[in-house]
């Protein structure tokens, strides 16, 4: 019985990266052993994984606060950069005056207002959580807007046809058609909630992936530092692929 071709490709979206992966993990120990580099400068991938193991418990305790500081300012950039793109879409003159200031804020690079946070929310888990939010919150937007200006111009006059009341139309036409654009955006988002996180934790911090980069990186614990770098790519992809899962299984209905 032959496998049908969509299955294959099915396969081949797991195996291929897997085996990119074993070979650049083969290379890497390789070209340690070969070109004798310091452990201190890069370990080996055995050494990384070794230390990943061995340190894991405290690897689980960092992430699952880091998680949450990602969590926390990804759902507050979600729901105010969706209420914020639709307003800005709507109203015309929320659109003259706000959106400029929105774009010219997205301009300021956003790790400089890390050491700001620290100084007006101390070293708590709100300023984490406020970078995380200040660096997802400008691609909801965007995609909110994009999404919503792209509603087929047929389907507006149709419902202005048949009278429909302005909160229906939007609910039940606005939305539906901006939620593909949406969904981008906070695939677009969650990445960066990620960096902001761990930007908040290097400026000021006492737990979380970023501190504990930091700490390593002062000790010269460079295996585990490539462990904590690890973990937190893998929370970043983690949390994309269940914004991706969402995107793709979520039946949106009745909105």
């Amino acid at each position: 019985m032959q496998r049908s071709p969509k299955r294959r490709i099915q396969w081949r979206a797991y195996v291929d990266p897997l085996m990119v992966f074993v070979v650049f993990a083969i290379l890497w120990e390789l070209a340690v052993d070969v070109f004798d580099i310091k452990p201190y400068l890069l370990p080996t991938l055995s050494s990384v994984l070794q230390s990943m193991w061995d340190n894991r418990a405290n690897l689980l305790l960092q992430s699952w606060i880091t998680t949450q500081e990602v969590l926390f300012g990804f759902v507050g950039a979600v729901v105010t950069g969706v209420l914020l793109g639709a307003v800005i879409h709507s109203w015309s003159f929320v659109r003259r005056t706000i959106y400029p200031f929105v774009v010219v804020f997205q301009g300021i690079p956003k790790i400089a207002l890390a050491p700001l946070m620290i100084i007006w929310f101390g070293y708590g888990d709100i300023s984490k959580i406020l970078m995380a939010f200040l660096f997802a919150f400008f691609p909801v937007v965007i995609a909110t807007m994009g999404g919503l200006a792209a509603t087929p111009s047929n389907l507006i006059e149709h419902f202005r046809a048949i009278r429909a009341p302005g909160w229906v139309m939007f609910r039940r036409l606005y939305v539906p058609s901006a939620l593909p654009s949406i969904m981008d955006g906070c695939k677009q988002a969650m990445p960066l909630a990620v960096i902001g996180a761990i930007v908040g934790e290097f400026v000021g911090s006492e737990h979380g992936l970023g501190h504990l980069i930091l700490n390593t990186t002062a000790n010269a614990r460079t295996d585990y530092l490539f462990a904590a770098l690890i973990t937190v790519s893998a929370l970043a992809a983690l949390l994309y692929l269940v914004i991706e899962l969402v995107a793709k299984r979520v039946w949106w209905r009745g909105l």
